[in-house]
């Protein structure tokens, strides 16, 4: 998997408003109504990230949700980071 650029990236990001680059992440928080709702969501993006066989870190926090990714193999950030953020995005 080839590494993005920085304008790749960045490019990338104008389709994704809401993430933000972390280091070699994007990363994006979620609020929910509650723990139960955080958890749902966090299922419906274990399907999609399954689907990819690409898996976001994920933290939970009562009703928030922050996912960061980055493709470990490659060592910072791919196309494949910027599929599944807007997979997501799309849930």
């Amino acid at each position: 998997m080839t590494l993005l650029t920085p304008d790749q990236v960045a490019a990338g990001l104008r389709s994704l408003p809401a993430w933000a680059r972390r280091g070699d992440a994007i990363v994006r928080e979620y609020q929910f109504a509650d723990f139960a709702a955080a958890v749902r969501f966090v299922n419906a993006v274990a399907a999609v990230a399954d689907e990819l066989w690409h898996h976001p870190d994920v933290d939970i926090r009562w009703n928030r949700v922050t996912l960061a990714l980055t493709t470990h193999d490659a060592g910072g950030l791919t196309e494949l980071d910027l599929s599944l953020a807007a997979r997501i995005d799309a849930l």
